[in-house]
């Protein structure tokens, strides 16, 4: 083994145990904190680069270019996916009522919510 394979190694090791840390903490997080909004922030944000760490850290242990890809791909999906399914989590827990409206520094969403809807345009027919 070359002196290149041994830091890859090393530092996949280290890709590996931060990216287990950050999911046991967001795993955590989702158990210990009270309110929905910590509660999601909790399952996105550690959770997505914990992943990353994991993946990178796989990357760099396997040293294929197709298995190297694949996980650039996972990557790039989870990237897209969380802030999405986080954010309509949330919207879905404003609308139900889960969410502490004494905690929101700014709360934008409840005019939005309480406008009355616009007429369909048209002539009336159906």
């Amino acid at each position: 083994m070359t002196v290149w394979q041994h830091v890859a190694d090393i530092a996949s090791m280290v890709c590996l145990l931060g990216g287990a840390f950050l999911a046991f903490a967001a795993g955590m997080g989702v158990l210990r904190f009270g309110d929905l909004l910590a509660r999601m922030h909790a399952a996105t944000k550690p959770q997505t680069l914990g992943l990353i760490l994991v993946l990178a850290g796989l990357a760099l242990r396997l040293r294929s270019g197709g298995a190297v890809w694949a996980l650039a791909l996972v990557a790039l999906f989870q990237l897209l996916t969380a802030p999405v399914a986080a954010h309509l989590v949330g919207r879905a827990g404003y609308r139900t009522g889960k969410v502490r409206a004494d905690l929101l520094a700014v709360d934008e969403l409840t005019p939005e919510l309480t406008e009355e809807p616009d007429e369909p345009e048209g002539d009336g027919r159906r």
